[in-house]
């Protein structure tokens, strides 16, 4: 037994104990792993490997009331652990409690398709209780990964537990010996589209296709794909095509009413998801879809309703509470405020649940002027999103600094007259939560000016010069704009235009409101040197506050934290001095607090830089009828009020962190008005 334990212990690390365990389960050395991994636990009572392994050894040794209570204690420090899931399920079903070992697999699914065994029992389960559609499902991902070679089976797992890197590894191996393996292919479109590489994503699964047309599931993704890049006329293209290959299928309607809402068909995309609520067993997904495009409209009552259903449906589903709270207007009821209070703290609730559950809190308890509970609420929803993202506000000052470094006044002379003449576009840049969206709709309002979107495609354009880098590698971009012929500025000042072509209408104008393009104005000015830049700003304390209460739906990584929002505006602020001094003409700083103080006189100010008649509209912005996608949506669409330009004091003796962030500022004068 001993030389047994060793040969098992000798191609792990003798001084990880749960690695020892885990052999020695395979081995089926059950007793001696048991003991092996209590002892672990007594001096690392939150191993999560190694609880999910000793109730893997309690279950197989027919210890279920020592195997549950120690998943439960699992699931309490993680709720998303799939496989402590999938291991609840086995326990249920090895105890008879089959609706229990459902409702367990389901949960395991969700947070990770990869799980096969857990396929396989909700295949039976569901052909057994007469849930066809159920079963038809389960059954089709149970054969599907049954199918694949094991290593493909694991990078599915592994993508789903955060273990991008690794499955990128395996898979690119993989793929050296196996060449074209479409499976293969689409696994890795799906890390690089996570690894925000989503071109190569694109190119992956549009080869992919090429090969194999009827590849439904790549399809999906491609449509995916297509809409992160915000390619929305192709994407409702392919949208259209799966939804004609797979006729009834949940899943293709849900994919072709997204596409109709991104490229504008609303009335079909609401036709759709209407008829889908009716149609399948828990339609809270749904309802979100609906409210979304509802809101989108300005259609809010609707769109409360949708969120409501969704909830109603499924009350922890924290992006539900979370967009009732974004519409800025609406205000919870109490039973609504106590249902949320239920949820937030019950156990087994996911982090993103979690999270948005606080988010929508701390609005609650904003609205009923209890700011201690609600800046407990904000705080809290932010340190659970900043602890699943990656931000570091050294590598972010790193790249404002490479900006300033490599724009000087030589090197813009250098690259004048090598963009394109045309001034078609103008940028609403700053941060978010600085009153970019009411920029853009008095704009909007205007007859000359189209307004569109957070349109990525500067960004886009910044990221493919910068090329694939190694972690750790130095960034090629701004630096690599020095090496391209004088003939490519040009080229991507049209790409540009020919890309957001789909966003515009007519008029001559349009903006693009992305705020992060401020840390690209030297990119822009110099393939595009006719273009239009407005600084959208907003006094530091109320801005930066305003984006630490706001939960993006994705981006914006610096504002979960009081200190890396602070130093992201210090170093906007000192960057966009930098633009000015090199382009005087071409920005112009307008202050949120000057717009709603003094409204016409700034609407002049603003046409007057864009060379545009005055045209009283731009005024009455709040009666032009347009979809607007962002935070901003409700509040747009009424007068210009001033609620919002202080609020941040009333969280004052919580803000220390922000204050000392922001000391020193040396912000530019407020513009002349």
């Amino acid at each position: 037994m001993s030389n047994q334990q060793s040969t098992a212990q000798g191609t792990v690390d003798p001084a990880d104990p749960v690695k020892q365990a885990e052999q020695l389960l395979k081995q089926k050395q059950v007793p001696q792993a048991t003991s092996l991994l209590e002892t672990a636990l007594g001096s690392d009572p939150e191993n999560a490997q190694a609880l999910y392994l000793l109730a893997v050894c309690y279950r197989v040794q027919g210890r279920f009331d020592d195997a549950l209570t120690t998943l439960e204690h699992l699931r309490t420090l993680s709720p998303d652990y799939a496989r402590a899931w999938q291991e609840i399920g086995h326990n249920h079903r090895d105890l008879g409690r089959f609706d229990a070992a459902i409702d367990a697999y389901e949960h395991a699914v969700e947070l990770n398709p990869g799980l096969v065994a857990s396929w396989r029992f909700l295949a039976d389960a569901h052909g057994k209780a007469g849930s066809a559609e159920r079963a038809k499902l389960a059954e089709a991902n149970f054969k599907r990964l049954s199918g694949l070679p094991p290593e493909l089976v694991a990078v599915t797992s592994m993508m789903h537990e955060g273990k991008l890197y690794k499955a990128e590894r395996i898979v690119r191996h993989f793929l050296q010996q196996t060449p074209h393996h479409l499976e293969a292919m689409r696994l890795l479109a799906q890390i690089g589209s996570r690894l925000n590489i989503h071109d190569d994503a694109e190119f992956l699964l549009e080869s992919a296709l090429e090969m194999e047309p009827d590849f439904d599931l790549a399809r999906m993704d491609y449509v995916k794909v297509l809409h992160q890049r915000q390619k929305f006329e192709r994407a409702f293209a392919e949208a259209r095509k799966l939804r004609e290959r797979m006729p009834g299928n949940p899943a293709a309607e849900l994919a072709y009413a997204n596409q109709c809402s991104a490229v504008g068909r609303y009335d079909e995309a609401l036709a759709v998801l209407d008829r889908l609520v009716d149609s399948i067993d828990n339609p809270a997904n749904v309802q979100m879809l609906r409210g979304h495009a509802l809101k989108t409209i300005g259609r809010h009552d609707e769109a409360v309703d949708a969120y409501r259903a969704a909830y109603l449906d499924r009350p922890s589903l924290g992006d539900a509470w979370w967009s009732l709270a974004n519409m800025k207007t609406f205000e919870f009821s109490d039973e609504e405020l106590a249902r949320m209070q239920a949820q937030v703290d019950s156990p087994g609730l996911g982090r993103v649940d979690e999270y948005h559950l606080c988010f929508a809190l701390g609005k609650a308890f904003e609205d009923r002027k209890e700011y201690e509970r609600a800046f407990e609420f904000y705080a809290r929803g932010n340190r659970l999103k900043k602890d699943e993202l990656k931000y570091s506000a050294d590598r972010m000052q790193a790249d404002f600094d490479r900006q300033k470094a490599f724009f000087t006044p030589e090197r813009v002379q250098a690259f004048s007259g090598r963009g394109i003449d045309a001034p078609d576009p103008i940028f609403i840049v700053g941060l978010p939560r600085a009153g970019s969206t009411l920029v853009e709709q008095i704009l909007a309002s205007h007859s000359q000016v189209d307004g569109t979107l957070e349109l990525p495609n500067i960004l886009a354009t910044a990221h493919r010069l910068n090329g694939r880098l190694e972690r750790g590698q130095e960034p090629r971009y701004p630096a690599v704009l020095a090496d391209l012929a004088p003939e490519k500025f040009a080229e991507m000042g049209q790409t540009y235009l020919d890309e957001t072509r789909i966003h515009r209408q007519d008029a001559p104008y349009f903006t693009d409101k992305m705020p992060n393009n401020f840390r690209h104005i030297g990119l822009i000015l110099s393939i595009m040197p006719n273009a239009r830049i407005i600084d959208a700003r907003r006094a530091p304390m109320s801005c930066c506050f305003s984006g630490y209460k706001q939960l993006f739906a994705e981006g914006q990584e610096f504002t979960y934290s009081l200190q890396d929002i602070g130093r992201y505006y210090a170093g906007y602020v000192d960057l966009m001095a930098h633009w000015k001094s090199l382009y005087p003409d071409s920005i112009l700083q307008v202050d949120y607090e000057n717009v709603v103080d003094e409204l016409e006189p700034q609407v002049r100010r603003m046409l007057d830089f864009l060379g545009l008649d005055f045209e009283p509209a731009c005024v009455e912005f709040h009666r032009t009828q347009r979809s607007v996608r962002t935070a901003s949506s409700e509040q747009v669409r009424k007068p210009i009020y001033r609620t919002g330009v202080e609020q941040w004091r009333n969280f004052e003796p919580w803000l220390g962190d922000l204050e000392r962030a922001l000391a020193g500022i040396n912000e530019s004068k407020r513009e002349e008005t």
